[in-house]
């Protein structure tokens, strides 16, 4: 045998051995990587909600969804969080046009119809302006907390109860019909939404 042909068998041979072993190891691993993505998913969806306020895997077990679509937004998702068989709340996912793409909200309400709170959990608007509905240090969203369907759901500009990000009008009335067309969603299927348990 040849020197050249010899050391391209071996070459071959490595080569075979490499990308036997970096498949194996890509398989291995891709349980762990999604086991880690649907736990992020999880801690996501489910950060609206106080820790000790359910003990079941809402996201197990997604509620059907009726198919009138609130005014402004679209409900995409529903899942109840409930303690023993009692539900305590309902995590709506709702989707509204902002000013430069489509924003992703999980939205928890109470069984009493209460805002209990709203996280962004996707957005593309511009950083500085609209984006600043995700910024944790301004923690814009934090004013709708415990808010109710009957409260005035608009600006103070526009007579409502609600400050608007500066410079981000669009995203802030945005976001605010989004919530508001979760309670009403709600309120309209509460019973379907919370299930035999559901408390009046």
């Amino acid at each position: 045998m040849k020197p050249p042909l010899r050391s391209l068998i071996l070459l071959l041979i490595v080569a075979g051995m490499a990308l036997t072993a970096t498949l194996a190891w890509r398989q291995w691993t891709r349980t762990a990587i999604g086991e880690a993505e649907q736990q992020l998913q999880a801690q996501q969806f489910l950060a609206v909600l106080p820790a000790k306020s359910y003990d079941n895997h809402p996201l197990a077990a997604p509620l059907q969804l009726p198919a009138v679509q609130a005014s402004h937004s679209q409900i995409i998702a529903a899942y109840r969080a409930s303690r023993g068989n009692t539900a305590t709340a309902v995590v709506l996912v709702s989707q509204v046009q902002g000013y430069a793409a489509p924003i992703r909200l999980t939205i928890a309400i109470s069984v009493d119809g209460r805002l209990i709170g709203t996280q962004v959990i996707e957005q593309h608007e511009s950083p500085g302006l609209g984006g600043r509905i995700a910024d944790p240090q301004l923690n814009w969203l934090a004013q709708f907390a415990h808010r109710r369907l009957e409260d005035r759901w608009a600006l103070q500009r526009d007579q409502g109860d609600f400050d608007q990000l500066a410079g981000a009008t669009v995203t802030s009335r945005a976001v605010i019909e989004a919530q508001q067309d979760a309670l009403r969603y709600f309120d309209q299927y509460r019973a379907l939404l919370l299930g035999n348990s559901a408390h009046e």
